[in-house]
């Protein structure tokens, strides 16, 4: 078919695809320029030329060069800088499952339309390959620190509030356990790893345990610091810990390429349920001890 027979509804569908290739070209080379080791810095590069040769096999039928979208050239460099190559080329390849609708069109007027989609497939199983870096290395430390924060301290605010009744007591309650619990995490987490002799730094091990730990302490009694209802500032702070859950899960099911919803689920029944018997206890104890608090 030569480029007067296009009809507008196919010049467009050509159009797209040339600048979705370009637009990966540029995403693959600047990934490329800032990753250490050298074999992912080879086969992004190799995928990047393979994404440029994609380019001007459209361009050849439509006749016309098309610019980048430079945003997500934009968004996608940084992303890969602030949050790993793992999460990042596997946001990506998300997208390359919606262009299958694209190439069934396309491969009923190009057969080398399938021939792209064939490598675009063979470069999807490459980077799944390829994912190896030190941020998914220690997402595991991560992982222990934001599960045992988000369970031990949603559980100890929902005790102090009924306990304790004040909110700044509760955030004073609630910052000295959390302190003392990170510093413990951390230190757990650094004989743990020195134990295991695996690849991980035990230091680097035990420095993202405790600090993600420290990032939900941190996040869960603001609430508590800003706001005298201390009912409120509990409601506020399963609010947070529900949206850290929701973040880091998602980070996590797109890196590693495992279900969202399940470990969402998991996470935040366990987190709440913890959070209500400890709320429930909270109450019994201060009955049966009697003690009031006059603030």
């Amino acid at each position: 078919m030569s480029q007067t027979q296009l009809t507008p509804e196919l010049r467009r569908a050509l159009l797209e695809r040339q600048r979705d290739e370009i637009t990966e070209y540029y995403i693959y080379l600047n990934l490329a320029q800032r990753v250490s080791d050298p074999v992912n810095r080879e086969v992004l590069e190799e995928i990047a030329a393979m994404e440029k040769r994609h380019y001007d096999i459209w361009r050849a039928l439509t006749g016309e060069d098309v610019p980048p979208n430079r945003w997500k050239v934009i968004l996608y460099s940084w992303l890969g800088r602030l949050l790993g190559l793992a999460f990042t080329l596997r946001l990506m390849e998300r997208g390359e499952e919606q262009a299958q609708q694209a190439y069934d069109y396309l491969a009923q007027f190009f057969p080398q339309a399938r021939d792209i989609e064939r490598e675009e497939a063979e470069h999807e199983e490459r980077l799944l390959g390829l994912l190896q870096e030190e941020k998914m290395e220690y997402v595991s430390s991560v992982v222990l620190g934001l599960n045992d924060a988000l369970v031990e301290l949603t559980g100890a605010l929902a005790g102090f509030t009924l306990a304790l009744r004040s909110a700044s007591l509760i955030a004073l309650s609630g910052l000295i356990t959390g302190l003392a619990a990170a510093m413990s995490m951390a230190a757990s987490e650094y004989l743990s790893t020195k134990a295991e002799k695996g690849p991980k730094h035990p230091l680097k091990a035990a420095l993202y345990t405790g600090v993600a730990y420290l990032f939900t302490v941190i996040a869960l009694i603001l609430p508590y610091l800003f706001l005298d209802n201390y009912y409120l500032s509990l409601a506020l702070a399963l609010v947070v810990a529900i949206t850290i859950i929701a973040l880091f899960t998602f980070y996590i099911s797109v890196a590693r390429g495992s279900s969202f919803w399940r470990d969402f689920l998991e996470m935040t029944l366990i987190s709440l349920g913890v959070a209500a018997l400890s709320f429930g206890l909270g109450y019994l104890l201060r009955r049966w001890l009697g003690v009031e608090v006059d603030v």
